[in-house]
């Protein structure tokens, strides 16, 4: 099986290659073109045209569309922006499986977020694929926006799609810019003689973690094994309140911290309580995780610390 990975320079799509190839699939990485990263095949979301022609070239068995702008923050800054890359950039790879040969269209694995949810009360909870959908940020519409894009596409054209709910993960090589890997690098700087000060965002909040190594393999069993036109969370199960893994993290780092909160760090749309249920990914392919939370925040902070000392 060739598979096409968009996105594949990013966090999730590094360790995604790197699960399919160890699984014997030939792998082509998409990604931008112009970039000093090497790519297979070069992907602009933001050129149809090329768009086309990548797709026609790559000839994959399956596409796991993971480019997107994911970070929460950025995109409630530039929100047409967002809407450009996560809704049009989708349309755009749509497309061109549909212009394709229809016994050459491939499947297509389209990865969404658990924050299409949005807010629910806690009755409701955890969250299952038959829940409501009410995103509260741009970056949720825009993913919500995504998914209607490929299941009705995939309806109307003929081709398989499968779409993917996935809540926080986390793991080695995450951007700073996200908050586990954030009080990673600041800790790691910490313990090597930096300022003690650790400002921080909201610690109350609740989030279903779940290491990155789990998440690709639950991509690659759904590409197997998942039925095509469904939805499937991706997801631990278990909340977990920010101030606990920040007291992990602190714990493994060994460091004395000064923990203050800034003002700046808050979103004004911060759902406070989100935790899936991962029943149905389960029983379409077996999958179960593999990492703890303690482990993955470990290799967290060692990859952290491995950062700094090569600064």
């Amino acid at each position: 099986m060739r598979a096409l990975v968009t996105g594949a320079d990013g966090f999730v799509g590094h360790h995604l290659c790197a699960e399919l190839r160890a699984r014997g699939v030939e792998t082509l990485a998409g990604g931008r073109p112009g970039q000093s990263v090497a790519f297979d095949v070069p992907i602009d979301l933001e050129d149809p045209d090329g768009m086309r022609v990548a797709v026609a070239d790559a000839r994959p068995a399956i596409i796991f569309h993971l480019a997107a702008q994911a970070f929460v923050p950025l995109a409630t800054e530039d929100p047409l922006g967002t809407y450009r890359i996560n809704i049009m950039g989708t349309a755009y790879l749509i497309d061109a499986v549909r212009a394709l040969p229809e016994a050459a269209r491939p499947r297509v694995l389209f990865t969404s977020s658990g924050e299409v949810y949005g807010t629910h009360d806690s009755s409701e909870l955890p969250l299952r694929e038959s829940t409501p959908t009410r995103p509260a940020t741009v970056y949720a519409a825009s993913k919500l926006a995504g998914e209607a894009i490929v299941l009705s596409s995939a309806g109307t054209f003929g081709f398989p799609a499968i779409v993917t709910r996935s809540f926080n993960h986390i793991g080695p090589g995450q951007s700073d810019r996200f908050v586990v890997a954030g009080f990673a690098s600041r800790l790691a700087a910490i313990a090597g003689g930096g300022d003690p000060l650790l400002e921080v965002g909201n610690l109350s909040t609740q989030r279903d973690f779940l290491d990155v190594r789990d998440v690709v393999r639950a991509y690659a069993d759904l590409a197997l094994h998942g039925a095509s036109g469904e939805v499937y969370n991706v997801c631990s199960g278990v909340p977990t309140r920010i101030a606990e893994v920040l007291r992990h993290l602190v714990g493994t780092a060994h460091v004395a911290v000064e923990i203050r909160e800034d003002a700046t760090r808050l979103r004004q749309a911060d759902v406070p309580l989100i935790y899936g249920d991962n029943t149905k990914l389960r029983a379409a392919t077996g999958w179960a995780p593999r990492y703890s939370l303690a482990r993955s925040l470990r290799d967290v902070y060692e990859a952290a610390r491995s950062a700094a000392a090569a600064k």
